[in-house]
C-alpha cells in the first residue's frame, strides 16, 4: 500500500484514541515518502493529543529516518507510528541489512545531520537488524 495518506481503517483506529494499535503503511523509497510519511505521522499525532512541541519533534524526525532510508537503503519502507506510555515511537523498516552511522557534519554541505538531528530531538533511538534488512527507530516524549 502506498497511499499519500492513512487508509480509512487506520484512520478510524487513531480517531478512537487506541494507544495500543500503531498506524502502519509501506512507502515507496523515493523522494515524496517523507512528505507522505510527515502527513501520516502528524494526522496520527494531532488525533492522539500530542502536544505541538513533540508533533513538530515528531515531524522533523520521521523526515530525516524516511529519507535515510531512501537514500541509504532499498525499499518499500514500512513506517509505523506508535503512541507509548511516555509519547510517541517512530519505527522506519527497510531491506538493507547496513546500520546507519553518523558522519562528521561538513559545515559547507546541507546534508549529512539526519541522525544528528534524530539524536537531538529523540528521548532515545537506535537501529535494529530484522531478518529482511533493519529497523531504525526513535522515542520521543
Amino acid at each position: 500500500m502506498c497511499d499519500d495518506a492513512v487508509t480509512a481503517d487506520q484512520r478510524e483506529r487513531i480517531v478512537r484514541n487506541e494507544p495500543a494499535t500503531p498506524v502502519a503503511v509501506t512507502l515507496p523509497a523515493t523522494a515524496g515518502a517523507s512528505a507522505q510519511a510527515r502527513r501520516i505521522v502528524g494526522e496520527a499525532v494531532a488525533t492522539w493529543g500530542v502536544s505541538p512541541d513533540v508533533a513538530e519533534d515528531a515531524a522533523l524526525v520521521v523526515t530525516e529516518l524516511v529519507s535515510n532510508a531512501v537514500d541509504h537503503a532499498t525499499g518499500p519502507l514500512e513506517l509505523t507510528v506508535s503512541r507509548t506510555v511516555q509519547g510517541i515511537r517512530i519505527d522506519v523498516a527497510d531491506q538493507s541489512p547496513a546500520m546507519p552511522q553518523p558522519r562528521p557534519v561538513q559545515v559547507d554541505s546541507a546534508r549529512g545531520r539526519g541522525l544528528i538531528i534524530v539524536a537531538a530531538l529523540s528521548r532515545d533511538w537506535g537501529t535494529t537488524p530484522t531478518t529482511r534488512g533493519k529497523t531504525v527507530w526513535a522515542e520521543l516524549a
